[in-house]
């Protein structure tokens, strides 16, 4: 029976992750860190210890993972932009990776990201595990997800610990909002005054229009991610490397149409030229970033944790969308 430490169980990954673990007959207990306040038995987690800590405080990590066997590092600053996130994304994640290796942690699970390859021009049609990751210094996210893979193969150099690293895509689904918190004209929608975003909501004719370029892009399910951490959590396949993408493929002209607004063709380069204006926008400078992933194709083959995991995403990429936004709205 396992014991599993895990940092970030509150996030968006973390909270359906948890929900599995509890399902898992492997696992015996479940630490969770994180900064929030956050209560598990309100959740009905009855394997769960939830304490709150900082992934920066070495103290707080050394506790956290002292008795695990699995350590699951999931905590990061998604909408990154300065020295705080970057502090907490390169020395936050050095800190777990030492520790639990230090502890003698049997597994250590990371959720990288898809972005860790980063946004260039040439990239291959499908990215398989083996293309380097070369990260996008413009897109703060992208390149400290590239820089914490180097760390931490440098921090579990020597070390008997295994390391499981997941590279999702965009991961959406109910507990999922982030893919539409970082719309660039939602984020703007959240500033205007209640009446004016209610009186836009039900005027068709002025609802937002997105340009679209065309293309595409994949979403993975909150609960399909959830489900191959758990399968590294219990030891099943391989460590090492897995991309990880629900089936199909979207554009932004269905995301638009999910939302009931309009989309436009667009060439690449006016998008790639609103990026550079809107990243100068006093309104949303860090979420601006965000942009670049629209300017260039970046999808992934995810045939290595079909065949090492056996994983087998159960929604697809139109399906995730659809209950992301239900949900959004519900909320």
């Amino acid at each position: 029976m396992l014991t599993v430490a895990v940092t970030g169980p509150t996030g968006e990954i973390g909270k359906p992750f948890v929900a599995a673990l509890e399902r898992a007959p492997q696992v015996e207990r479940v630490i969770g860190m994180a900064r929030r306040p956050f209560d598990p038995a309100a959740r009905g987690w009855r394997k769960v210890e939830y304490r709150r800590g900082n992934i920066l405080d070495r103290a707080s990590v050394e506790a956290l993972v002292e008795d695990a066997d699995v350590v699951a590092h999931l905590a990061f600053a998604i909408v990154a932009g300065g020295e705080e996130s970057r502090e907490v994304n390169l020395t936050g994640s050095r800190n777990v990776f030492e520790l639990a290796a230090a502890a003698g942690a049997k597994r250590l699970v990371y959720t990288s990201s898809v972005a860790a390859y980063g946004f260039h021009a040439g990239a291959p049609a499908l990215l398989t595990e083996e293309v380097p990751l070369r990260g996008t210094e413009r897109h703060p996210y992208s390149a400290h997800k590239a820089e914490v893979e180097a760390v931490l193969a440098e921090a579990l150099t020597g070390s008997d610990t295994d390391a499981y690293v997941f590279r999702p895509c965009i991961v959406a689904g109910p507990q999922a909002p982030l893919l539409l918190e970082l719309v660039p004209l939602l984020a703007v929608g959240r500033r205007l005054p209640g009446p004016l975003r209610w009186a836009l909501d039900r005027a068709p004719a002025v609802r937002p229009v997105l340009p679209d370029p065309g293309v595409p892009f994949q979403l993975v399910h909150h609960d399909d991610v959830a489900a191959a951490l758990c399968a590294a959590v219990i030891g099943t396949g391989e460590p090492g490397p897995y991309n990880l993408a629900g089936p199909g493929k979207l554009t932004i002209s269905d995301l638009a149409a999910e939302l009931g607004w309009h989309s436009v063709p667009a060439p690449r380069l006016a998008v790639g030229a609103t990026a550079e204006l809107v990243a100068r926008l006093p309104l949303l400078p860090d979420e601006a970033a965000w942009i670049e992933a629209a300017r260039r194709p970046l999808l992934m083959d995810v045939g290595r944790a079909r065949e090492s995991l056996g994983w087998e995403p159960r929604h697809g990429a139109r399906e995730t969308l659809r209950q992301t936004v239900a949900a959004a709205r519900a909320r």
